[in-house]
C-alpha cells in the first residue's frame, strides 16, 4: 500500500508521523520503502542520526520517486507544499493520503485547500482515500480547540478523520531529534499508547516495542 503523509502546511508533524510509522511497520516484520520529498530534507536528517547511531532495525529513504518494487509491502511517502510537484506525482500513486492537522483554524483552512489541490487542480482518477486526524492535540482538560478542530474536519467533504490524536508532547520532538521512534526512547511513555492506537487504525496489526539495539 502507497501512503502519502502530506498537508499545504508547514511544521504539522509529517516527517515525524512518518519515522514513527515506518519504523512501527518495519518492527512488525513489513518490508517498507520511504520517500522524503519535502526540500527541508527533515525526515532524511533523523534517519541520518539513526544511521549514524548504527540502532536497529535499519532504516532508509529515498529522496527522487520511483516506481515500488513488488517486495515493498509498504511505501511511505513524506511530501509537503514547498514541492507542489512531488506531491502532485506522489498523489498520483497513493493508494491513501494521510493528513495530521493541528487543531486551529488556520489548518482546517489549509486541509480544506488541500482537498481541494487534490480533488480539482490535481485531476487524480481515481481519487485516492484521504484520511485525518488531529496532530499535536490539547492535553488540558480545559482546552476545547483539539475538539472543535476534529468537529470542523468531520465537515469538510472528501476526507474521513480518524478517531485517534497524537497530543502536544515533548517526547515526540526529542525521540525524533536522537534518531529514535517514540515507543523506542520511552516505551512505557503515554504518547506510545496513542501512536499505537493511531498505526493500528490506519494498518490494523500488532506490533511490539523493543528498545533499538546498537551494531556491535
Amino acid at each position: 500500500m502507497i501512503t502519502v503523509i502530506g498537508n499545504l502546511k508547514g511544521g504539522s508533524g509529517k516527517s515525524t508521523v512518518t519515522f514513527n510509522l515506518a519504523l512501527w511497520l518495519i518492527q512488525a516484520g513489513k518490508n517498507v520503502l520511504v520517500y522524503d520529498l519535502d526540500p527541508q530534507a527533515t525526515l532524511s536528517d533523523a534517519v541520518q542520526v539513526r544511521q549514524e547511531e548504527n540502532y536497529q532495525p535499519t532504516l532508509s529513504v529515498l529522496t527522487h520517486l520511483k516506481k515500488p518494487q513488488s517486495n515493498h509491502q509498504e511505501v511511505l511517502i513524506d511530501v509537503g507544499a514547498a514541492n507542489m510537484a512531488g506531491m502532485k506525482e506522489a498523489a498520483s500513486i497513493a493508494d491513501r493520503i494521510v493528513v495530521p492537522v493541528l487543531p486551529g483554524q488556520a489548518d482546517i483552512w489549509s486541509t480544506q485547500r488541500f482537498l481541494n489541490l487534490i480533488i480539482n487542480d490535481f485531476k487524480i482518477k481515481p481519487l485516492p482515500q484521504v484520511l485525518a486526524f488531529i496532530n499535536r492535540a490539547d492535553t488540558h482538560i480545559g482546552i476545547h480547540e483539539s475538539d472543535e478542530a476534529e468537529q470542523a474536519l468531520s465537515s469538510l467533504p472528501g476526507i474521513k478523520v480518524i478517531n485517534s490524536r497524537l497530543c502536544q508532547r515533548v517526547v515526540y520532538r526529542r525521540s525524533f531529534s536522537e534518531g529514535l521512534a517514540v515507543f523506542e526512547l520511552e516505551p512505557s511513555n503515554k504518547a506510545v499508547a496513542e501512536f499505537e492506537q493511531l498505526a493500528k487504525q490506519l494498518y490494523s496489526q500488532p506490533n511490539s516495542k523493543p528498545k533499538p539495539k546498537r551494531k556491535k
